[in-house]
């Protein structure tokens, strides 16, 4: 019976040793953004924490009305990982990242080509996720955190959540993280696009006449916070090359079968009255049709179609186009060559500048090898992309007009 009373208790002292190491809720901070700049000192960067205080905005009870609803500390470090370990010899509080939300890199920072230095480890440790957002700022990381005051969410996880999906669902900016970054970065074939912001809004903003022709920082505006997310940032080789319009980045995810797009709601010319724009939302559900026709001593062929529905719901102009079939078929072309213009301009930008592209078509080549050697030694970016004789289709399958057969006729109520 002694021996029964000894064997539970060591069984018992075994079990809750499994619990040596476990640091209480109350004692952890949760970094939602992370921000890297440069400093002028080779290797070094400014690493910026955003640590989120879970009880504001919450019904918990026990903080005070005057705690507010984020800190951000900024330190030295050769990376993420050990900066945080410098962080945590002055926040009370164990920093964790496994709840982080967004990687923000200051436009210097990513054109310096220190990037993967930085980050790289990242893809080492299980502190942060795959599922991070990188923003490229304008501005510093430092200041574009710090500037980033909703208005109407006052708890940063959930702000930077809502605003980077409902931008990416739209199409002004892609949808891409970390995990992402690494794949496209290590197969050394095809750009990659990260979401362009600012909180600098120039003193005299572009006007262009649509709603998507802008990078963050041009957008005009009135009020609300001076947070913009509008445009991509273009990636070579793991360093920032160019910066793209929120109206390219929607045409280059269009392109791109490897990213999911809900309706994205534009505006087009009016092709009976060209002093107006039509507003409808364009929805692909089908996938783009690449076909590579690779030759290995020729120039290869590409010949890409895009399928694509489109609701109308807005027409200034009041013509009438869901009920005359000659005014719709104008419109229907019109919007098709508006958007296939649009594409084999970014596509010529790609093959002439970049000498790469970012719709990940190299995917649709890789079939014509039997080996990686094969494939990397034919060169997609330099030989066959940039050389390639391409071909771009939208094809509008079905043109809606909402729920109402007619307009309002001006005829009728002016008289």
């Amino acid at each position: 019976m002694k021996q029964l009373h000894l064997g539970s208790l060591i069984l018992f002292t075994i079990l809750l040793a499994g619990c040596y190491d476990r640091t209480e809720l109350e004692e952890q901070s949760y970094v939602i953004a992370i921000g890297v700049d440069l400093t002028d000192k080779n290797g070094l960067y400014k690493i910026t924490f955003q640590i989120a205080n879970p009880e504001v905005g919450t019904s918990m009870t026990g903080s005070g009305p005057d705690e507010p609803p984020r800190e951000t500390v900024t330190v030295e470090g050769t990376d993420i990982i050990s900066a945080t370990a410098t962080a945590n010899s002055f926040v009370s509080k164990e920093l964790k990242l496994d709840h982080t939300k967004v990687l923000v890199l200051s436009e210097k920072f990513a054109r310096s080509g220190d990037l993967l230095r930085a980050i790289q480890v990242s893809s080492r440790t299980k502190q942060i996720r795959g599922g991070v957002q990188i923003i490229v700022s304008k501005e510093k990381a430092r200041d574009f955190i710090d500037n980033n005051n909703p208005k109407m969410e006052t708890r940063p996880h959930k702000y930077y959540q809502v605003m980077l999906n409902r931008a990416s669902e739209i199409g002004i900016i892609p949808n891409t993280d970390i995990h992402r970054f690494f794949q496209i970065t290590e197969g050394d074939a095809d750009l990659f696009l990260a979401p362009y912001a600012s909180t600098e809004i120039d003193e005299k903003p572009k006007e262009n006449g649509t709603e998507d022709g802008y990078i963050a920082g041009e957008v005009p505006q009135e009020g609300g916070s001076r947070s913009q997310f509008m445009g991509s940032a273009v990636f070579k080789e793991g360093k920032m090359i160019d910066v793209l319009t929120g109206a390219e980045t929607r045409i280059a995810q269009t392109l791109d079968n490897t990213i999911d797009l809900s309706d994205i709601y534009s505006t087009y010319e009016d092709p009976v009255d060209p002093n107006y724009r039509v507003a409808g939302a364009f929805a692909k559900k089908q996938n783009t049709a690449i076909k590579i026709d690779y030759k290995e001593n020729g120039t290869t062929k590409i010949d890409v179609t895009v399928p694509f529905e489109m609701e109308i719901f807005a027409i200034p102009s009041l013509t009438n186009y869901s009920q005359n079939a000659k005014n719709r078929e104008k419109l229907r072309k019109s919007i098709e060559d508006s958007l296939t213009k649009a594409a084999e301009d970014l596509v010529k930008k790609s093959q002439e500048k970049y000498e790469t592209e970012p719709f990940y078509w190299s995917l649709y080549v890789r079939n014509n090898f039997k080996t990686i050697q094969e494939y990397e030694k034919a060169d997609w970016n330099k030989k066959i992309f940039p050389h390639a004789d391409i071909t771009i289709t939208y094809r509008l399958e079905t043109l809606e007009f909402g729920k109402m057969i007619d307009d309002t006729h001006l005829n009728e109520v002016r008289d």
